[in-house]
């Protein structure tokens, strides 16, 4: 029997709290909400880290940052970590790549048979942080409020040309695995940067949101003062003190993420009627999901890097063969992708176990058995020290060296403005997930990791920059030579092979 095809259509910082059963209401998404109506819907998903490089990484790896060294945006992510493109090319998939993926190092493909785009970041080591100067704000690279105070209306940005080449290019490649040419399954990942900030959006979907009732965060803003430890430094590192905020400047900010939602609703509806119209629907698994997701002003604070439910949960809904479409509360995470597609797709589990931190979800989504706790990891930018996190039911635990624990409920309290580690009601429960995290993690042999892999990247950032510079990041290939009509091709062999459907 042929195995199912996959598509992927992954997006950048989307805040899953506003995916609480597929798209929230007032987000103006009929693509996504009409695939939410076919799929499984974890409510509950959590990233493996707020951060887009080690995000990815854990994504495509279902490893944490502790296991793939992707602790930053500029650690590289190495050629011998099996990802879900090595494990489903190797059973005969095809393996494709249209977007952003942020893989550091030389090696820009990690298992895809072929990319269509190049990166929207960099590939080389120039945004290492330096746990040896903590609080210095490398202002080039690191993310500052700009975004917010200069937030609204253009027609074209980086970001929009990006995306707009990204869905193209993914339409073309669709096209392509419509007419057959290659009888193998495929696996096509579509990864755009929206709605990742800046705030910038294109006027026809900013004005759908003109009367949009969450303009206003729900959670107003910390004082600095009131803020826990790692919060404060997340907002000396996006130099909060130099661009105060309006309250216009946060719903203008909000506004345009919304909108950019709706321009990403726009470009997945296209490809999804592509993917009927060639005929592909019935046989392909669809997962849509994001990276990390952003605070959009809540708390005060912005974008992610910490984990708090705006910044840390993520949508994840899978519509396929055989999986109910249906909601799931238990919480589930980012890596748990690479073996639920294994189950979905016929790979042999036990032979996949080895090199996951996750789990697959089919399970959960059929009602056989949760998922268990969700491990998180963050030592990136904003940080002095590594932070861990535990999901265990309404529970979730932050733990880092330099700071006291925070014990939240989210049941009781969804927007976590109750540190309840000092409640000694709920000392049992900080006693029994403390004792399964530092099982789990040792913070020290942690930071130590990631204090040498700061130490080697610097060096060798400086020494690849002085001289001759061979860049690495993704150079697309065009064959055009090998495209529409030459004169080593029989015209009329090409007309026919290059139409679908045929003979109709």
């Amino acid at each position: 029997m042929k195995r199912p095809n996959v598509l992927i259509l992954m997006v950048d910082q989307l805040n899953g709290t506003l995916f609480p059963d597929g798209p929230a209401d007032f987000l103006h998404a009929p693509n996504l909400k009409a695939l939410a109506a076919r799929s499984a819907r974890f409510a509950n998903t959590y990233t493996a880290s707020p951060l887009c490089a080690p995000a990815r990484a854990s994504f495509m790896s279902g490893q944490l940052p502790s296991r793939t060294r992707v602790y930053d945006n500029a650690a590289e992510f190495t050629s011998d970590i099996p990802t879900y493109a090595h494990h489903l090319r190797r059973a005969g998939y095809h393996t494709a790549l249209s977007g952003k993926m942020h893989f550091v190092g030389p090696d820009q493909l990690h298992g895809f048979e072929e990319r269509l785009t190049t990166d929207i970041y960099p590939a080389d080591f120039g945004w290492t942080p330096d746990y040896t100067r903590p609080g210095e704000r490398i202002d080039w690279w690191y993310h500052n409020l700009g975004s917010v105070t200069g937030a609204g209306v253009a027609e074209i940005t980086n970001q929009l040309e990006y995306d707009d080449e990204v869905a193209y290019h993914a339409g073309r490649k669709l096209y392509d695995l419509a007419r057959r040419h290659d009888d193998r399954p495929w696996c096509l990942t579509v990864s755009f940067t929206h709605p990742h900030d800046p705030y910038v959006a294109r006027r026809r979907f900013w004005d759908l949101y003109e009367d949009c009732p969450a303009l206003d965060p729900v959670v107003a803003p910390i004082p600095f003062e009131a803020q826990d430890p790692h919060s404060r430094r997340l907002m000396l590192a996006s130099d909060h003190a130099r661009s105060p905020l309006t309250d216009d400047d946060v719903r203008r900010s909000r506004r345009a993420y919304f909108a950019n939602i709706s321009y990403i609703d726009e470009k997945i509806g296209e490809l999804l009627d592509i993917l009927d119209r060639g005929r592909m629907a019935e046989d392909t698994i669809v997962v849509f999901v994001s990276d990390h997701g952003d605070m959009l002003g809540e708390r005060g604070l912005w974008f992610k890097m910490n984990f708090f439910e705006g910044s840390a949960r993520v949508p994840l809904m899978i519509a396929a063969p055989g999986l109910p479409a249906r909601r799931i509360d238990e919480p589930a995470s980012t890596l748990d992708v690479l073996p639920t597609l294994g189950e979905l797709t016929g790979l042999d589990l036990e032979s996949l176990r080895p090199w996951t931190d996750g789990i697959s979800l089919v399970g959960a989504a059929t009602g056989e058995a949760p998922r268990g706790p969700v491990p998180m990891e963050y030592a990136a930018e904003g940080s002095y020290a590594p932070l861990v996190a535990l999901r265990d039911g309404p529970w979730k635990l932050v733990l880092c060296d330099l700071d006291p624990p925070i014990l939240t409920n989210l049941d009781e309290d969804p927007h976590e403005l109750r540190n309840r580690a000092a409640d000694p009601e709920s000392a049992d429960v900080l006693a029994r997930l403390s004792g399964t995290m530092r099982a789990r993690w040792d913070l020290a042999r942690f930071d130590a990791e990631v204090r040498a892999s700061q130490a080697r990247r610097h060096v060798v950032y400086e020494a690849l920059r002085n001289g001759a510079y061979y860049p690495w990041d993704f150079q697309p290939l065009q064959r055009a030579s090998e495209r529409y009509m030459r004169n080593h091709m029989d015209l009329n062999v090409l007309e026919e092979a290059q139409r679908y459907p045929r003979g109709e």
